[in-house]
């Protein structure tokens, strides 16, 4: 099907969000200095998965993590682990975690692991959604940031507190980190800190790190040690997963000192669609490089208007909008390497173009 804002996005010669286009200039990229005679990974073992793995226990201040091709099996297999120690198949998580909404009941129908939903869904979990649960769990699950509300977080005493919480009663805490590195620039916290405060804790290597796919999940070695036998379990062990974790060491070491540089991008990219005619951000303020922008108008309209947009200034804000009803839309952003490149005499040019354009 034709679409409109695609095509005249494609035509852009700047745009906003990401790092840039997922090719196999990526891949290229991350094996340009490798030795070709470096030998790979073979079903979970060797020296290249095993390095990787060490320094990211010792980033996350946790005793041993295990690389895996996603995050969905990662995440499954921590509540697994978590829910079979307790004997109890029972999780909470926030009703737009990624479980619950995007992955076909996997929890449920591989695990038989059924959630308790916590909090409306437009707001983040609070430490009395924990308190007053009238059900017993084996595991809390917390995604920071929430991305489906814009990215939004917790103050660091409400993470402090439901953690001491969770401890107190026995409840395992898991970390949906799939954003982790992009939010220690909000905390001012390393990552080992937060992830103090968690049993367990997943991280993703292609959102802002920007790598091909994978992930690591970390905890205790009694921990990890179970997780790599649930791995071989669902098929994480592949011969040979050197491409992800070449890529995803290449881009930590390139992008991993940038998430500051890029939150503060965010910032200043959201106060520039603030200042527009019916546009908004989710939250107000972003608090990682990540927001949600809402256009108080149909989601034809809107794309009509940012295609104009873009063949007016040659810079592309986003190549698809997402209907909330039929007088409101959104689109997600997340700053990456692209933002700084844009002239930014021309990027407030798109925002007096699209001011005009919203009031008309």
């Amino acid at each position: 099907m034709n679409n409109p804002l695609l095509e005249a996005f494609k035509q852009t010669k700047y745009q906003v969000v990401g790092h840039g286009s997922r090719n196999i200039q990526v891949l290229k990229e991350a094996f340009q200095d490798m030795d070709g005679q470096q030998e790979s990974d073979i079903y979970g073992n060797g020296k290249i998965i095993e390095d990787f793995q060490n320094k990211m226990a010792e980033y996350l201040g946790k005793e041993d993590t295990v690389f895996f091709p996603s995050g969905t099996m990662a995440q499954q297999i921590a509540l697994r682990i978590w829910c079979d120690k307790k004997g109890l198949k029972r999780v909470a998580y926030h009703p737009l975690c990624h479980l619950e909404i995007h992955e076909e009941d996997g929890l449920k129908e591989l695990h038989r692991i059924y959630p308790v939903l916590l909090a409306d869904k437009d707001r983040l979990i609070q430490l009395e959604d924990v308190v007053n649960m009238d059900e017993d769990i084996a595991c809390l699950l917390l995604e920071l940031p929430q991305r489906e509300i814009g990215g939004q977080l917790p103050d660091y005493q409400t993470l402090e507190s439901i953690s001491a919480y969770c401890r107190e009663k026995g409840i395992r805490l898991h970390l949906d980190g799939a954003r982790l590195f992009e939010i220690l620039p909000y905390y001012q916290k390393s990552a080992a800190e937060i992830c103090a405060l968690f049993d367990s804790v997943y991280v993703s290597f292609y959102k802002g790190i920007g790598g091909i796919a994978g992930a690591v999940l970390a905890g205790d070695k009694a921990f990890i040690k179970e997780s790599k036998v649930w791995k071989r379990r669902h098929g994480g062990d592949l011969i040979s997963l050197y491409p992800y974790i070449i890529s995803s060491d290449f881009y930590f070491d390139q992008r991993v000192h940038k998430m500051a540089q890029y939150y503060e991008e965010a910032k200043e990219l959201a106060g520039l669609f603030n200042q527009c005619h019916a546009v908004s951000t989710k939250p107000l303020e972003p608090v990682s490089n990540m927001f949600h922008v809402h256009f108080e108008m149909p989601k034809e309209k809107a794309e009509s208007i940012l295609a104009e947009v873009y063949e007016e200034t040659g810079i592309g804000l986003t190549s698809h909008l997402r209907e909330i009803t039929e007088e409101c839309c959104y689109y997600e952003v997340s700053i990456g390497d692209r933002y700084a490149h844009i002239p930014k005499e021309e990027l407030k040019k798109v925002f007096q173009i699209l001011d005009e354009k919203c009031r008309k």
